[in-house]
């Protein structure tokens, strides 16, 4: 844990991890970038809008090892969005847990490998890329199944990264028979490759889930 305080309103700020430059300020919203012992304020961003997510900061889960959510980007596109949840894993690394309209994938970021596949170079080099394209990432073979342009909308909680409003980002989503799944995204000319699974909330165990009308806790998060 770091403690610090806001540049901007003088709250406490806490990272759990030194390996998060990033953290929202809770209380004025302002983007703060850790380098070293030194904390800049890097504008505010919007707050998260209001959703129908079961999930939340604090929310934890297990992948062989326990986890817990510690940041979130509400992600905008064309024909709608979606949420991307930072965990931290106890052992101290990070992986995503991807949200959209009540499908789950838990990925984790692959290493230089899948810069060899013809998707990965497709993106980086922004050419077309084609639903139903084979790609080959850390040894699974996937099919594209989905391509976005997107942009940032709003974030919360300690990030990787920070996520100004409006930047233009490329999703590529792709899938395999046996529920793998892979995400590969560029962000300010960076692309990023990243592999998991398909989960269900009951399958990693998730607790401190958030209750709203209309969807009551299910019995293993109590």
């Amino acid at each position: 844990m770091i403690d610090a305080t806001c540049p901007n309103c003088g709250a406490a700020v806490h990272f759990r991890t030194p390996a998060l430059p990033v953290k929202i300020c809770d209380y004025c919203r302002t983007t703060l970038v850790r380098s070293g012992e030194v904390l800049q304020a890097m504008g505010k961003v919007a707050e998260v809008p209001e959703d129908v997510s079961p999930l939340q900061i604090g929310t934890r889960g297990r992948d062989g090892m326990g986890f817990e959510l510690i940041g979130r980007i509400r992600m905008r596109w064309s024909g709608g969005g979606w949420n991307e949840w930072l965990a931290l894993f106890d052992d101290g690394s990070t992986g995503w847990l991807s949200e959209s309209m009540g499908h789950f994938m838990l990925l984790r970021a692959v290493a230089d490998g899948g810069m060899r596949t013809g998707a990965v170079r497709s993106v980086r080099d922004d050419q077309p890329v084609v639903i139903g394209a084979e790609a080959t990432i850390a040894s699974v073979k996937y099919r594209v199944n989905d391509v976005k342009d997107a942009t940032f909308v709003g974030s919360e909680g300690e990030l990787p990264f920070s996520t100004p409003a409006d930047t233009p980002i490329r999703s590529v989503d792709l899938m395999a028979p046996g529920g793998e799944c892979a995400s590969i995204q560029k962000d300010r000319g960076e692309v990023s490759v990243y592999a998991g699974r398909y989960v269900t909330l009951a399958e990693i165990s998730a607790t401190n889930l958030r209750a709203f009308d209309g969807w009551p806790l299910p019995s293993f998060a109590a």
